[in-house]
């Protein structure tokens, strides 16, 4: 079932805060990594909507993931993509949906393992109630509550729409 949310419009407000964000923090230039699949969606949008002059980087983390024994891995893992130093350079986190916070968790171990970033910001499409983890995002577009087994699942790339998927009884 699709959420009625303009995610373009959602993404143009987003990139607004960050933009603002970032200023108040004195970043500039920062390097933006998105999380396969949907959070490299909205990072791509948001690199080109902030100019930066980094070139964009991507996290695969299923290597990363506290429960890659139990769920297998997907046959089509692409590898990570990072062009540029970690250490020390100030990173923009970008997913599409925050759930449990476990994808956000393996995220970070694998940054940590390229090196240690100056400051890492956390900017996520949908935060969902609930979570299982103390992860938080520094921005976020929207904020929905969460029913027990909800999941929401960014689709696209062209167009990006936001889809709902109830547990099947």
């Amino acid at each position: 079932m699709n959420i009625d949310i303009s995610v373009d419009e959602v993404v143009e407000e987003l990139s607004t805060d960050l933009e603002r964000y970032l200023n108040d923090k004195g970043i500039s230039n920062p390097g933006i990594v998105g999380i396969h699949t949907g959070g490299v969606w909205v990072a791509e949008r948001l690199h080109q909507k902030l100019n930066t002059q980094m070139p964009l980087g991507s996290l695969n983390i299923s290597f990363y993931r506290d429960d890659f024994t139990r769920i297998g891995l997907h046959p089509r893992v692409t590898p990570s993509e990072l062009p540029f130093e970690i250490e020390g350079q100030h990173i923009v986190l970008v997913d599409d949906v925050i759930m449990s916070g476990r994808t956000i968790r393996a995220a970070l171990n694998e940054l940590f393992d390229y090196g240690r970033p100056a400051s890492v910001t956390l900017v996520v499409l949908v935060s969902l109630e609930g979570r299982e983890l103390p992860v938080q995002p520094d921005l976020s577009g929207v904020h929905l509550p969460r029913t027990d087994g909800m999941r929401i699942k960014l689709e696209g790339p062209e167009p990006l729409q936001l889809i709902s998927k109830q547990p099947s009884r």
